[in-house]
């Protein structure tokens, strides 16, 4: 099937203004006297790039390992938090379609038939990027979520720990027992003992208890972590050192966010809208300030 018969991939844009397989369109301008000219070489010229990438994006579709039925594993992956989110399979036109409308798009094998995440809850994954894997037979969309991506409400549908279930451990709410990376098992604990101040304290609270009842010490903290950390290449220490100071600033750093009520995955948010400008650009596009 050529692409560019595809369902939905009119909507794939080469920029805001023309789409991909617009053949036979020519735009003309009137404000010139070589507006003939120019309607011409635009007409001529157009098909050809349209051709080209047709032949590209179904070089590419005809990469994949679709299985016998003409299906490939689709996993979703959260860009920022790096978080899986789901699970599902695509075939040719689930991925054509998702390369298209930068929508997560499935098929669904019980009713045979494409599917985009969020179509019912509005909770759309929205795609930044595709990979294959070295076997051509998976896909990974990697996505920003507008919203819970399982249908019980939970963040990702991975929320069940094989291991808790072999020691015995009691079931948990599955919005509290998510598949967390390193960083984020830490923001995890660091929230729950922020809700654990509102609950009466026995004994000395924990050193991360204080931090969130004291910013003065939070940010005295900080400052002195991160000093701590330049001086480990001023003074030419161990490259250990330099690890250990800085999950000491990062641990600090990330207290100050619980306290405020943001999360990590914010930040990283605005690094990755950072990537394609220029530090310079963007300081001098920051808001004000805002002095209380």
């Amino acid at each position: 099937m050529a692409f560019a018969n595809f369902h939905g991939l009119r909507a794939l844009q080469i920029s805001s203004r023309e789409s991909i397989f617009n053949h036979g369109s020519c735009h003309t301008r009137t404000d010139t006297s070589n507006s003939r000219c120019f309607a011409v070489k635009a007409c001529s010229k157009k098909p050809d790039q349209n051709i080209h990438l047709e032949s590209k994006l179904n070089s590419v579709l005809d990469s994949v390992k679709w299985d016998e039925k003409g299906l490939a594993v689709a996993i979703a992956q959260n860009v920022d938090s790096g978080a899986i989110l789901m699970q599902g399979f695509a075939n040719r036109e689930a991925l054509a379609t998702t390369i298209a409308s930068k929508k997560a798009t499935f098929y669904s094998r019980s009713r045979s038939s494409l599917w985009i995440k969020g179509e019912t809850s509005l909770n759309f994954i929205n795609v930044h990027d595709i990979f294959l894997d070295c076997d051509r037979d998976s896909i990974i969309y990697l996505g920003k979520p507008d919203g819970p991506t399982c249908h019980t409400g939970a963040e990702t549908c991975y929320y069940t720990s094989v291991f808790d279930a072999l020691d015995h451990q009691p079931q948990v709410e599955e919005n509290n027992k998510l598949a967390l990376t390193t960083l984020y098992s830490l923001e995890s604990t660091l929230s729950r003992r922020k809700e654990e101040l509102s609950s009466p304290q026995q004994g000395k609270p924990s050193w991360t208890k204080r931090l969130l009842l004291d910013d003065k010490l939070l940010c005295k903290k900080i400052r002195e972590e991160a000093d701590e950390l330049c001086r480990t290449l001023e003074e030419n220490e161990d490259e250990s050192r330099s690890v250990s100071e800085m999950a000491d600033v990062l641990y600090h750093e990330m207290v100050l966010l619980i306290r405020r009520g943001l999360k990590f995955e914010d930040v990283l948010e605005v690094l990755r809208c950072r990537f394609t400008q220029s530090g310079i650009e963007e300081k001098n596009n920051r808001k004000p300030k805002i002095i209380n």
